[in-house]
């Protein structure tokens, strides 16, 4: 069969054919091979360069010869000649290319063992499988591929009518991707490019669940429901009908995949804020799960009731403290050092003594060093930047952020990448924005949201952050200024990320304006939802509010405001530095999820 110059047999077991890609590429061996001598450097460089390019999907040739010219010029100029030669010449000079390639490697041990040899032989094979007509259609697109670059309308065609990669080839393209997506997304494709080549990938192959469950990762990137619940559902509908996987639990391996896809479908609401289906899918769920007995399920159902019951306001001590019990019994150290820190998390916003929480924090810090979480040290070092900057030691809070910003990460380093922009790194950095910006050392806050931007851009998931430190900083230093009429705009748009912020900072620019009795029914409003949410970390800012504004009459004169117990690790009583904020944990601490 064949299709836009690709020549295969069966596109739905795809495994090899001959593109005028691979022909470069073989080029490029064969060049390796004969050019002798070669510096050791350059040979090095272009052996690690092999495997991505036989993996990767095609590129164009401009994209090609760019990629092998950083590795060695001299050969760049050698595998561009022989492709022209090959593509101008007649269709005697590709087949002359085919005959003579073998004899290259005759003799090399390399040939017949290595993966590299394995690609030659396929591609040789392939190659000899083609009739006359087919061989024809294949050097015609050969010279298309060395001449695009000058006709955009043939590009163009060209990218709309390419063909499908082979099975390695998709995989290696999909494992990419997804590994990019959670550890640098700025470095992976962008959502419409990738959804392009995710079609362009079913479209040969429907069948190809990895290709959905990346369509549904992808989708989230642009926050897209119907595409996401759409690619989740088809994802785990290809596991099911694939077969693929044995008993589980004593169940069978669809039982299994039918339990997770519901439990994926529910924190896909989760994300988007739908808190009744949520809950229904989660008792959906649960159901499956007890029928099936499967424990380790019904632990991941219970993260993440407990996680629904918080993001609805709920209080979820009681389910959290249960979730970690179970997870300890299960031997599932994971989703119960998961449930600690957010047992911390929410005793922090409710005023638990300091000790307590940093105690809670190092015991389980020694099994996250030992099981080489890296994600949950992250964590824990951003929640502990929290804790110490809540309690006025800034010093601390700098420390912790430090400490978290050049840690290195445990996490295998695949495709050059490095583990740095999770919802920790996002948390730390704006905390140092904040520490800075009360010290008035506005450039390096600058530069700071800076990096921010370009770490985290505003189509990202924990862009959030933030965007909510960036404009709560320009609102106190419009405020400190008192330019009024500048901080009122970053009043609204606060609103729109935090509701709760935003009635705070409107209440403060009232107050700026004289309009007391409108800020008393606002911080009345946000007193009576703060203490129906228990969120102490707001509470307790409304004090000082009356320290600024002796006039102003302020709920927090009638209502007791409760007492918070600081002490540190050690016992000592812990003072508030001069100049820094008290009880800022709440807008910035980690949210936490689980993956499942």
């Amino acid at each position: 069969m064949m299709t836009n110059g690709v020549v295969h047999a069966n596109i739905f077991g795809i495994k090899d054919w001959v593109t005028p890609y691979k022909i470069a590429v073989l080029v490029l061996l064969h060049e390796m091979s004969t050019t002798k001598p070669m510096a050791l450097l350059d040979r090095r460089r272009l052996n690690k360069l092999i495997l991505p390019l036989q993996q990767g999907p095609d590129l164009t040739l401009e994209q090609f010869l760019k990629i092998v010219e950083e590795c060695c010029l001299r050969m760049v100029n050698a595998v561009k000649l022989k492709l022209l030669l090959m593509a101008d010449g007649e269709l005697q000079d590709m087949e002359h290319f085919f005959t003579i390639l073998p004899n290259a490697f005759s003799d090399s041990e390399a040939f017949k063992t290595s993966v590299v040899g394995l690609f030659m032989r396929q591609m040789l094979l392939a190659y000899n499988k083609l009739s006359f007509s087919q061989v024809y259609k294949l050097y015609k697109s050969l010279q298309q591929y060395c001449h695009r670059d000058n006709q955009p309308e043939l590009s163009a065609l060209s990218d709309e009518t390419r063909g499908p990669l082979s099975q390695k080839q998709a995989e290696y393209f999909l494992a990419r991707q997804a590994y990019l997506l959670k550890n640098d997304e700025n470095k992976a494709m962008s959502p419409a490019k990738l959804q392009d080549e995710l079609n362009n990938i079913l479209k040969f192959n429907p069948d190809f669940a990895e290709a959905h469950y990346l369509s549904y990762l992808n989708s989230i990137r642009v926050q897209d429901i119907y595409i996401s619940t759409h690619s989740l559902l088809h994802y785990f509908d290809r596991l099911i009908l694939s077969g693929g996987e044995g008993k589980s639990n004593g169940d069978e391996g669809y039982g299994r995949s039918l339990r997770y896809a519901v439990l994926n479908l529910a924190t896909l609401h989760c994300r988007f804020g739908h808190y009744q289906q949520a809950d229904l899918a989660l008792q959906e769920a649960i159901r499956i799960a007890q029928e099936a007995n499967d424990h380790v399920c019904l632990q991941h159902c219970l993260s993440w009731l407990y996680t629904l019951e918080q993001l609805k306001g709920s209080d979820s001590v009681v389910l959290t403290e249960d979730s970690v019990k179970i997870a300890a019994h299960f031997c599932l150290p994971y989703l119960a050092s998961l449930g600690i820190q957010s047992l911390v998390k929410q005793g922090a916003k409710q005023g638990m003594p300091a000790n307590k929480l940093l105690d809670a924090l190092r015991g389980t810090d020694i099994m996250h060093w030992k099981q080489s979480l890296s994600e949950l040290i992250e964590i824990s070092l951003a929640q502990t930047t929290s804790i110490w900057r809540m309690y006025g030691k800034s010093t601390m809070a700098r420390q912790q952020a430090q400490l978290l910003l050049n840690m290195n990460s445990l996490e295998p380093v695949n495709f050059s990448v490095q583990q740095n922009n999770t919802e920790a790194f996002a948390v730390a950095l704006c905390h140092l924005a904040e520490l800075h910006a009360e010290q008035g050392l506005y450039a390096v806050v600058s530069d700071i949201m800076k990096h921010l931007k370009q770490q985290f851009p505003p189509h990202t998931q924990h862009a959030k952050l933030w965007m909510l430190c960036d404009l709560k900083i320009q609102f106190e230093k419009a405020m400190n200024d008192g330019k009024y009429h500048l901080a009122e705009p970053h009043v609204t748009a606060i609103s729109a990320l935090n509701s709760t912020e935003g009635l705070y900072r409107k209440a403060q620019l009232l107050k700026a304006l004289n309009q007391t009795s409108e800020a008393s029914k606002i911080l009345q409003q946000l007193q009576q939802q703060c203490e129906k949410s228990k969120n102490i970390e707001m509470t307790i800012r409304f004090p000082d509010e009356r320290e600024q504004h002796p006039g102003a009459i302020l709920p927090s004169e009638t209502l007791p405001v409760p007492t918070i117990s600081t002490h540190g690790c050690n016992g000592e009583k812990l003072q508030p530095a001069d100049g820094d904020v008290w009880w800022d944990l709440a807008a910035n601490c980690c949210s936490l999820t689980v993956v499942v």
